[in-house]
C-alpha cells in the first residue's frame, strides 16, 4: 500500500551529479603534478637559522646582504638571502670544558632549479665556496675577510673564486693571497664580459 508519508520515488539526480563532479575533480587533482615541499621551498629565499645562547651556542652571519629577518624566539631568528648572494655563516659551540666546535662557511645562495649542497641550519642549502673547521683556521678566514674589507671591498661583493682560493690555501696549510682592489676590478670586468 502507498504510504502518503513515504514517497515512492526519490530523485537522486542532484546527488549523483554532485558525486560525479567530485569524482571528476579528484581525478583531475590526481593527474595534476604537485610541487614537492623541497622544490616549493626552493622558490623562496635561502634561509639560515641563527641561534645565540651566550657562551654555549653561537651562530651568526659575519657578512652578507640579508633580505629578510624573522625573530622566532629570544634566542633564535631566521635570515633570508636572495639567489646569488654570498654570505659567511659562523657556528661555534662550547661546554663547561671549552670549545666543542667552531666552523665557518662562505656560501652562495642558489636560485630555484640550481644544484646545491646541504648545510646544517641552511635551507635548502647553497653553493659552498669555503668550509673550514677548528678555531685557528676560522681565525685565518676571519682575517681574510678583514683583509678584503681593508681593501675597500664588501666581502659579499668579492669574487666567489677568491673564497675558493682562501679555502684551498688554508686546507693546504698556506696563507691565502690578498684580495686587492685591482683583482676586484678585474673580476668585475670579467663578470661584465661574461654576463
Amino acid at each position: 500500500m502507498n504510504d502518503p508519508a513515504r514517497p515512492e520515488h526519490i530523485d537522486f539526480s542532484g546527488f549523483e551529479a554532485a558525486l560525479r563532479r567530485r569524482g571528476a575533480e579528484q581525478a583531475q587533482a590526481a593527474r595534476t603534478p604537485t610541487v614537492p615541499t623541497a622544490i616549493a621551498s626552493r622558490s623562496r629565499l635561502t634561509e639560515v637559522e641563527l641561534t645565540w645562547i651566550e657562551q654555549r651556542l653561537e651562530h651568526w652571519i659575519r657578512f652578507g646582504r640579508i633580505a629578510q629577518d624573522r625573530i622566532l624566539t629570544r634566542k633564535t631568528r631566521v635570515v633570508g638571502f636572495r639567489p646569488a648572494a654570498i654570505f659567511a655563516f659562523v657556528r661555534w659551540a662550547a661546554n663547561d670544558y671549552g670549545t666543542i666546535t667552531s666552523r665557518i662557511d662562505i656560501v652562495r645562495a642558489v636560485a630555484p632549479g640550481e644544484p646545491y649542497t646541504t648545510l646544517p641550519f641552511v635551507r635548502p642549502g647553497g653553493d659552498i665556496l669555503l668550509h673550514v673547521e677548528s678555531w685557528p683556521k676560522v681565525q685565518q678566514v676571519l682575517a681574510a675577510i678583514d683583509a678584503v674589507e681593508a681593501a675597500g671591498v664588501d666581502p659579499s661583493d668579492a669574487a666567489a673564486d677568491h673564497w675558493r682560493h682562501v679555502h684551498n690555501r688554508i686546507a693546504a696549510g698556506h696563507s691565502p693571497r690578498p684580495y686587492t682592489m685591482e683583482r676586484h676590478l678585474a673580476w668585475l670586468k670579467r663578470r661584465e664580459i661574461e654576463g
